[in-house]
């Protein structure tokens, strides 16, 4: 049975929940292996609206399995709200696993990160301020805190003091704030150990068990290619690996047991935060888009960058991820458009390229070269059938199609988990 891995292919904001959430129909486990709650997904189901931040899409689908990899940072208290919400709406995340080598976020380090961006000032990088960033940071560094460790109080409050040896440092002597008391914070997450106990697991192991025994297994990945700690538009990036390879590292699945994988594409392009988009347009455009696509963050309500659509980007993500199938979601946001450019090149200082350019100077100075592909007028959010649409609207997606050199196997055309126009089986 097959091992699919689910990731963004632009700055995150494609989409990918409502992906994940139907693929989870017919799947045992949604596991999700990088990131933390600085990214959230939207589930539309009969109506009814779920944001998620930490939770895996499938804890909202009977019979499926939600594991938290290895890979994933967790804030135990957005954990535990976030459980609590969906409990108040009749819904049951019993089922949740976390893996015990899974990274705990500290309230110190939310601190951190919220003081280090404002002392950044304008060279901030536009980070959430949840404490994402030096809590990896804090794991490359071997220090951090592990799910595990709150089953040994010991070196739960071991390890917090020597994190906070160093940090407090920071605190008084750099940012002039007071320092904070390791065992206020040792406290407050052992207070979560009895209701995390029965959710810990062997990620690697149950797993790979389930993978075994005939499972079908699905991997989430949070934010997006372009935001890949190492492929992405460094520096303003993520602190984790949001690409295909991140499935295994987050989780401890080798890399000869992923069948598929499937990346996310929005018809249109946004990006969150500072860095690079070639293809932002501001203004009347630009507000047109995010107004129409409803572009504001899932987790911080902050407004979406808004552009076309870059197929050097969704190309290049095709390539880093080794896509065998894209779903392009909000295809009916571009509805009403006379016409309709499309990134196919980039133009970096005179030169022409249809590839990412190699450095980040060159990536701050790519001009997109666009392509225009004739509208459509009709409303096509009813439309389940490719052949029903538009012929230009398929000229659009075969035109993408083409570009990213990867076929668009399914099609968003509204929010709900009807909404969808399936081209090829993702599964089977």
């Amino acid at each position: 049975m097959p091992a699919v891995v689910v990731v963004g292919t632009q700055w995150g904001d494609e989409g990918k929940g409502k992906a994940t959430d139907q693929l989870g129909q017919d799947v045992d486990y949604v596991v999700k292996f990088n990131g933390g709650n600085n990214a959230g997904h939207t589930v539309v189901i009969d109506g009814e609206t779920f944001a998620f931040h930490l939770l895996p899409a499938g804890v909202l689908t009977p019979g499926v399995t939600p594991v938290i990899g290895n890979g994933v940072v967790v804030d135990l208290e957005v954990l535990f709200a976030e459980i609590a919400e969906i409990a108040s709406r009749g819904r049951d995340a019993s089922s949740l696993r976390i893996s015990a080598n899974a990274h705990l976020i500290p309230s110190y380090n939310r601190v951190l990160d919220r003081t280090t961006e404002r002392f950044l000032g304008e060279r901030r990088l536009g980070t959430t301020g949840r404490g994402i960033g030096p809590t990896y940071a804090d794991k490359m560094n071997r220090v951090g805190l592990r799910v595990q460790d709150l089953f040994d109080e010991s070196i739960l409050r071991q390890k917090v003091r020597s994190a906070l040896d160093q940090k407090n440092g920071l605190f008084l002597k750099i940012f002039n704030r007071p320092a904070i008391d390791p065992d206020e914070v040792a406290d407050e997450l052992l207070s979560y150990t009895d209701r995390v106990r029965p959710m810990v697991i062997d990620c690697s192991l149950v797993l790979n068990d389930a993978l075994d025994n005939g499972k079908t297994v699905l991997f989430e990945a949070g934010q997006a290619t372009m935001l890949d700690i190492d492929h992405g538009t460094y520096p303003f990036v993520t602190s984790s690996s949001p690409t295909a390879g991140g499935a295994c590292t987050g989780t401890g699945v080798g890399p000869t047991r992923i069948d598929s994988v499937v990346g996310v594409v929005k018809a249109y392009a946004t990006r969150v935060g500072e860095g690079p988009f070639p293809t932002e347009v501001t203004g009347v455009e630009g507000e047109r888009l995010r107004s129409e696509g409803g572009e504001y963050g899932v987790t911080t309500g902050r407004p979406r960058r808004c552009g076309w659509h870059d197929a050097v980007v969704t190309r290049y993500a095709a390539r880093v991820n080794g896509l065998t199938d894209l779903v392009m979601t909000k295809l009916d946001v571009l509805t009403g458009y006379e016409t309709i450019p499309v990134c196919v090149a980039y133009d970096v200082d005179g030169v022409r390229t249809e590839e990412m350019p190699l450095t980040q100077s060159d990536v701050h100075h790519a001009v997109p070269v666009y392509e225009e592909l004739p509208g459509w007028r009709e409303d096509i959010t009813g439309v389940r059938e490719f052949s029903d649409l538009p012929a230009e609207a398929r000229t659009y997606v075969t035109r993408i199609e083409e570009l990213a050199r990867t076929r668009v196997s399914a099609i968003g055309v509204g929010p709900g988990r009807e909404a969808t126009i399936t081209r090829h089986r993702l599964l089977g």
